[in-house]
């Protein structure tokens, strides 16, 4: 498994990049906002990479190589690749359109709009993949979310109005277990952490609408 890999950028394609790596040049194919990131060519440059084989219509087995800024982006990746429906050119045009946050906002959110704008997806394939990944990527960007705040870069007061939240919701019948899952998926999509009231009435709004 080619998991990662560091070389200079021999040059640039329309969505991969070839890697010289000790004289060995590596198709990588990439999304958009990695491929714009990237140095010139002569550069320096470390892809979190993943390998995918599948036979050809020959019955060869093709490989193809993907490379991601981080670790996040490849996580994010493998999710799409889950859902039905699904292969590495729609999932790279996903992660090429949105950013993981605004990703896991979409389909956490059932926002069929704005993932209907990514080339290749369709009102229906919009529809399942919020099926398919909603809770999955609320739960991928709770966990985030999570690592963020202890690595100390979530706030006390996004920490505190989260548990807020919670409480609120137990305060109005719902279950414990149903109320976190509320709030993760409202943070996972939230622009404001820090907005208790606007949290709750989210969260409230994903509870009666039954999502």
């Amino acid at each position: 498994m080619i998991a990662q890999l560091t070389g200079i950028v021999a040059r640039k394609e329309a969505n991969s990049v070839i890697l010289d790596v000790n004289g060995v040049g590596y198709q990588v194919l990439v999304p958009i906002t990695v491929l714009s990131a990237l140095p010139d060519e002569g550069g320096k440059v470390t892809l979190i990479t993943q390998l995918l084989l599948r036979d050809d219509k020959s019955g060869a087995i093709e490989m193809s190589l993907y490379g991601f800024n981080n670790v996040t982006e490849l996580q994010a990746f493998k999710l799409l690749l889950s859902a039905s429906g699904v292969g590495p050119k729609v999932a790279l045009a996903l992660l090429s359109t949105l950013d993981v946050p605004d990703l896991a906002r979409a389909l956490s959110t059932n926002d069929t709009r704005m993932l209907s704008r990514v080339p290749g997806v369709g009102p229906k394939l919009a529809q399942r993949l919020c099926l398919e990944l909603g809770d999955k990527m609320a739960a991928f960007a709770f966990e985030q979310r999570a690592e963020q705040a202890a690595a100390g870069r979530q706030t006390a007061q996004e920490n505190a109005a989260y548990e807020d939240v919670v409480e609120a919701l137990v305060g109005l019948g719902y279950s414990r277990p149903d109320a976190r899952r509320a709030a993760d998926r409202v943070f996972a999509s939230a622009a404001d952490r820090a907005n208790t009231g606007a949290l709750v009435t989210a969260a409230l709004t994903l509870l009666t609408s039954g999502r």
